[in-house]
């Protein structure tokens, strides 16, 4: 009788109750089948430690309060999308690119909610310094508002150089909003750079607070990843780096310095990144959306420049666009019919992303994809290799970058249809994390983003197939070891 009461039987009665419970809560979600499957096993294998894993992270729980925000949001999305209708920033002249483009055009609009803008101006930057340079320059000429949303920031270098501009603009009368990260910037937080911000007048907030408390109404791990600076009306940042100098940032992970790029877009694209980085605003405050947005005066934004490229941002995650950016990115691969060029720091792909590109190749289109060849998740870098041998075999060459953290996002097709953002090519961009991605349409980025991809081709080395298919059968059960949990990354 007293084995009755031993902690192991009420542990094991209590699995036995849990694991079908579980088991049917998981099926009735409904996940993509490989992730079902990779859950099931966890939480028949690993008693408790699989249920509670499960609790935490295995549902896209983000709290009814914010799915009833996100419901608004889009609805004065659509609002300022007439705005821009009206003022005829959409009227695009689709007979100058390639017939795929006006179809991810109408997928955009009906999936996400922003249309394609025309009298658009862009410049890319691939050097982290001249970034924060150009940055901080704008800042200190903002002349009314500076909107800034990043996944870190980080102290040192020419971060605080940024910093210092913000402070100033602030002094001079400038409104000066600031939403970052909770956990992605949490070594920030506790310093001393917030608390000087807000003495000098700059509104900062965290976005997606985390907490115990946090966790009975959604996921700790749901993270704002986006980076997007707005000057006034007329300038505006996006791309993979976070507000880091280099130099100072994750030095003791022995990657290397991270490696970045952003595009400096000034017209009509300032109008739909500013309503991503508003809207944003809008839920951790609860500030008008239309009231922030007259305050930065973005009823003013208008064309710039005589260049062919016409913009798409893509806003996404969880309880905002579904599936929409994952259809995106399959478009952008599909579209392909001579070349593409695929630039990631993680790559954990869901089967349909694996599947396109393959397709690619095998179809004869010439498909490159630069990788780093050292990375700062154990992980994500057994997983990433465990993809790699079905897409050689399918004429993919895989290049391994070299001089650091190849962090930059990218997609290049035929160097006319280009996606550039902060959406890394694994699981958690794609359905975990609050991203943002620009659709670009036109020769002229394109050009500029494939140079910027060759460099990176140029500092890389081609993995070879044989010398791949030589390495040990340890390391290959480390890829498919880990590949099995892919799916939960």
């Amino acid at each position: 009788m007293k084995d009755l009461f031993h902690p192991s039987v009420w542990f094991l009665i209590s699995h036995g109750l849990i694991l079908p419970a579980l088991c049917i809560r998981v099926i009735m979600r409904r996940p993509a089948t490989g992730v079902a499957l990779s859950w099931l096993f966890l939480i028949a294998a690993l008693p408790g430690l699989g249920a509670i894993a499960y609790l935490l992270i295995g549902e896209k729980r983000i709290g009814k309060e914010r799915i009833r925000r996100l419901a608004l949001l889009k609805e004065s999305f659509i609002e300022l999308s007439k705005v821009l209708e009206d003022r005829g920033l959409t009227n695009v002249d689709w007979g100058r690119h390639p017939e795929e483009a006006q179809g991810m055009d109408r997928m955009g609009r009906l999936l996400v909610g922003l249309p394609t803008v025309c009298g658009a101006e862009g410049h890319l930057y691939g050097n982290t310094e001249e970034i924060l340079t150009h940055i901080a320059a704008d800042v200190k000429g903002a002349s009314r508002s500076v909107l800034m949303e990043f996944y870190i920031w980080n102290e040192g270098g020419l971060a605080d150089d940024v910093l210092n501009a913000v402070v100033s603009a602030a002094g001079r009368g400038v409104t000066c909003r600031l939403l970052i990260d909770a956990l992605g910037a949490s070594p920030w937080w506790k310093g001393e750079q917030p608390q000087r911000l807000r003495d000098a007048g700059v509104s900062v907030r965290k976005a997606l607070p985390t907490g115990a408390v946090r966790l009975l109404f959604g996921r700790n791990d749901v993270r704002l990843h986006r980076k997007i600076v707005i000057i006034d009306d007329g300038i505006a940042w996006t791309g993979s780096m976070n507000l880091v100098d280099p130099h100072f940032f994750k030095q003791d992970a022995h990657v290397g310095e991270w490696v970045d790029a952003m595009v400096r877009m000034e017209g009509s694209a300032v109008a739909p990144l500013a309503l991503t980085m508003i809207g944003d605003w809008n839920l951790e405050t609860g500030e008008s959306v239309i009231d922030v947005a007259k305050d930065a005066g973005f009823h003013q934004v208008d064309r710039a420049g005589e260049g062919d490229g016409d913009v798409q941002i893509v806003p996404s995650g969880p309880g905002q666009t579904g599936d929409g950016l994952l259809q995106m990115l399959l478009s952008a691969v599909n579209s392909a019919r001579e070349e593409l060029i695929l630039t990631t720091p993680y790559f954990v792909p869901d089967d349909s992303l694996l599947r396109a590109i393959r397709g690619a190749g095998a179809r004869g289109v010439k498909v490159s994809m630069v990788v780093p060849e050292k990375v700062d998740s154990l992980l994500t870098r057994y997983a990433s290799r465990s993809f790699y041998d079905e897409l050689m075999e399918c004429g993919v060459k895989i290049y391994l970058y070299k001089k650091g953290l190849l962090h930059t996002k990218s997609i290049c097709a035929d160097r006319r249809i280009s996606m550039f953002g902060t959406v890394n090519l694994d699981m958690r961009s794609i359905w975990i994390n609050y991203e943002v991605a620009s659709f670009i349409y036109g020769r002229e980025f394109g050009e500029e983003l494939h140079t910027l991809q060759q460099s990176y081709i140029d500092d890389s080395e081609l993995l070879d197939t044989g010398k791949w298919g030589r390495r040990s059968n340890f390391q290959k059960f480390l890829e498919d070891f880990f590949r099995l949990s892919s799916p939960l990354l």
